[in-house]
């Protein structure tokens, strides 16, 4: 997490963007950076962890509150600060002078210009320097090996205590309990400073710059720029070159690489929709053949409790209906263990309607091949 005071233009959570982007991070200044529900809920869930682990270190501690908390949360948070505690414990079984920060402010501008950033939790000891960092979303699958942000946490705890600890390794982890996601990745600690000097410093002092070239790919997704990158127009402007006048038309490969586009092209044209949608009703921005409209909406009761009181006295008395709760929200009232041992039995899944995805999607294949497309030729 990065403070909330100052964000650094080069943060080490948008590294893998700046990195491979280098323009972006001056680019995006000039646009609104909206904060979202489920990084208001992130930010709740990171500090009732770090409230739990100093609890579990026997600091004093407020406890903090916020609406997003819930049993989940509880939960998922119990697990995060018990995973910190035994990799600490387990330090501390090799190295009797291990030491464990949590939300500690880390600073890797040696290597990148005004660059600083918070690690959740760091553990040193010597021989082992371990980095872990507390992911709350279930949107993204997120993993440890050869992740920049975690290699720049883990250069700013090197320069913070790499002279009072003879640290040759470092380990790196994502705890990501919403999808059941603990990866750890592990990198010589000359090796890391290495790629800091070679590689590192050079991309930072170009991105700090604004110069360099935009690359489009999965590292714009959270850019504040992404619906208007001129490198995303590119990336899909070049499948036009086949026309789609008939999918009989296409070879085998043309299908493929047209439904290589297909999901990211359909997000890009709704946020170009919404970033155009927001220009014109909240800044007078004219589009050229376009208005803005009411939209469509549904209606509503003004007042439930005034609408039972007169449907009451005019003798009107079946105005209500009852309903199961979905099942999570019963299995959340009732807690997994009750809900499972009442309704397991009365509980079924049914098989998700087929899918076609990349085969980089961890879901197992379902496809049965076809035998003619074995001897198929390709146009």
């Amino acid at each position: 997490m990065s403070s909330p005071k100052h964000h650094a233009l080069l943060s080490a959570s948008s590294a893998n963007r700046w990195l491979s982007a280098p323009p972006l991070p001056r680019l995006e200044q000039y646009f609104p950076h909206y904060t979202s529900s489920a990084a208001a809920e992130g930010t709740a869930a990171h500090a009732l962890g770090e409230y739990k682990i100093h609890r579990l270190l026997g600091d004093k501690f407020k406890r903090p509150s916020s609406d997003y908390q819930s049993d989940e949360m509880e939960n998922l948070t119990d697990d995060y600060a018990s995973y910190v505690m035994e990799q600490y414990q387990e330090a501390r079984q090799y190295a009797k002078d291990a030491t464990i920060s949590v939300e500690q402010k880390l600073d890797f501008s040696k290597y990148v210009p005004e660059g600083f950033g918070t690690g959740d939790c760091v553990i040193v000891s010597d021989h082992l320097l371990h980095i872990i960092d507390f992911k709350y979303g279930k949107g993204v699958r997120v993993e440890a090996k050869n992740n920049p942000q975690m290699k720049l946490y883990a250069i700013g705890a090197l320069e913070m205590f790499g002279a009072l600890y003879d640290i040759d390794e470092v380990e790196t982890t994502i705890f990501q309990p919403r999808m059941a996601n603990i990866s750890t990745w592990t990198i010589n600690a000359k090796q890391l400073i290495h790629w800091a000097n070679t590689e590192l410093k050079q991309k930072a002092e170009l991105a700090f710059a604004g110069k360099g070239t935009v690359r489009y790919g999965p590292w714009c997704q959270f850019s504040a720029c992404n619906a208007v990158l001129r490198a995303r127009y590119d990336y899909h402007h070049k499948i036009t070159r086949f026309h789609l006048c008939s999918p009989n038309l296409l070879t085998d490969s043309e299908v493929a690489e047209v439904l290589n586009h297909i999901d990211d092209l359909n997000r890009w044209v709704h946020a170009v929709k919404d970033y155009a949608a927001d220009l014109a009703i909240n800044h007078g921005k004219q589009w050229p053949g376009f208005k803005i409209v009411e939209g469509r909406s549904i209606r509503h009761y003004k007042d439930e409790q005034a609408i039972a009181k007169i449907a009451e006295a005019n003798g009107i008395h079946d105005i209500y209906q009852k309903k199961l709760l979905p099942i999570t929200k019963l299995e959340k009232q009732l807690g997994k263990k009750k809900f499972t041992e009442l309704f397991s039995q009365e509980i079924v899944k049914p098989a998700g309607k087929p899918t076609l995805v990349p085969n980089s999607d961890r879901r197992q294949s379902i496809g049965k091949s076809n035998p003619k497309d074995e001897f198929k030729e390709e146009k």
